[in-house]
């Protein structure tokens, strides 16, 4: 194993996290936001660097991209973490046994945390600023894309560490390759926890080739629902929004569900799409209805539904029932998000009860699919699974636990 030392480092690193208090790890937080704001320009230029590789034109482009006020985004949600109560020392169970033993589960961090994700260079800050907050040393394995927007963030990061005595490698980042992927994945006793952040090639390859534990994140398929008591002009503002408030991005809308008795309604429901160059999938029922009110018309395939297109594109499927858009969504969701528009709360309460998704909305857009939209703070990730976390994961997501017993001389028979 050719990082067996860097990893080794990072486990060391992640000893010493433990004896710094949430004071300083808050002050370390603040100082590492403010740095952004103040290297604004040196972080752009690397990132332009990384633009420059990839074409306009691809749906990642926005998801690599960074602005000054994506760049102060980023630094006014890291404040927020450093704001957040510590998700460490909280005593989640206590008791005392017959024989006097006394029990007590307190919450503690993993240790270290692997992340792999792809051109998304907001991660690094954001997973630095969670896992430092709960105490995680963190090995990061970015993609290529991404690189030098990522190699500029984490020397920032590491600048400020150094400054307050922190030994820089409870933040490390690996090489942009993938024998870096696969040693991470192999890394066992140095790596707590994996999470990769990404499409669905890459969380199946982390999934099927990982020795360490992982938990699964981010590939989202994303439905939405009108229902045949839908209003129509809070659809409007639901599907626009869901679908381009930032189309490459895991809560975006996927595939428009609507009832067959609410057709009539679907060219005004989809109208503000066409402002936004928004490709249309629709099945036949549904293209009939948009023929010749809709530009950008395409007749649907098999593989149009259960797609995530993270693009201007979104699949239209008509159902003649609140039953058959649930079968349509058991069998083509992934387990993200899924919403429901309708005035019928017996609708609703019956869709919310029955999809199996991390997040399930009614009457609300799932672009609110979010670690800071959630209060949170910020997110390390979309859990999309069911063991252990799910949905947005935060600071208390990213920390175990573990049993304090007292005695005083007890023997078990």
């Amino acid at each position: 194993m050719q990082l067996k030392e860097t990893f080794e480092r990072v486990k060391r690193a992640s000893k010493a996290l433990g004896t710094l208090t949430d004071a300083q790890r808050n002050d370390i937080l603040l100082d590492v936001a403010d740095a952004i704001i103040k290297s604004q320009d040196r972080i752009l230029k690397a990132n332009a660097l990384d633009l420059e590789k990839m074409s306009k034109e691809s749906p990642l482009y926005d998801r690599l991209q960074l602005t000054v006020s994506r760049l102060e985004g980023i630094a006014s949600d890291m404040r927020n973490v450093a704001t957040l109560p510590s998700p460490l020392g909280h005593v989640t169970k206590q008791k005392t046994l017959p024989n006097g033993l006394r029990l007590c589960r307190v919450s503690v961090p993993f240790g270290v945390i692997g992340m792999i994700y792809e051109a998304r260079p907001n991660v690094t800050f954001d997973v630095f600023s969670l896992c430092f907050k709960s105490g995680n040393a963190c090995v990061l394995k970015g993609g290529k894309d991404a690189d030098s927007s990522n190699r500029a963030e984490v020397s920032l990061i590491h600048e400020v560490l150094e400054r307050h005595g922190v030994c820089p490698d409870v933040v490390t980042l690996l090489p942009a390759t993938h024998e870096a992927t696969g040693e991470m994945l192999n890394a066992v006793g140095y790596i707590d926890l994996c999470i990769p952040r990404g499409g669905r090639k890459l969380i199946d390859f982390v999934r099927d080739t990982a020795r360490v534990p992982v938990i699964e994140t981010g590939a989202g398929v994303v439905n939405t629902y009108f229902d045949f008591d839908g209003d129509v002009e809070m659809g409007k503002a639901i599907i626009l929004n869901a679908k381009t408030r930032r189309v490459s991005v895991c809560n975006a809308l996927d595939c428009l569900i609507i009832h067959r008795e609410r057709l009539g309604a679907l060219p005004e429901l989809c109208a503000p799409l066409a402002e936004k160059n928004v490709v249309i999938y629709a099945d036949d029922a549904a293209y009939q209805q948009l023929s010749g009110h809709y530009p950008l018309l395409e007749h649907a395939t098999a593989d149009s539904f259960g797609t995530e297109f993270m693009d201007y594109k979104m699949a239209v499927k008509t159902v003649a029932s609140l039953d058959e858009a649930l079968e349509h969504i058991d069998r083509y969701g992934s387990g993200h998000s899924e919403a429901i528009i309708t005035r019928d709360a017996t609708a609703a309460h019956r869709f919310q009860q029955h999809v199996d998704a991390a997040c399930v909305y009614w009457n609300a857009p799932t672009s609110f699919t979010d670690g800071a939209q959630f209060g949170l703070g910020a997110e390390i990730g979309i859990s999309t699974q069911k063991l252990g976390p799910r949905g947005p994961m935060a600071l208390e997501e990213i920390t175990t636990y573990k049993w304090l017993i007292e005695g005083e001389g007890q023997v078990r028979g």
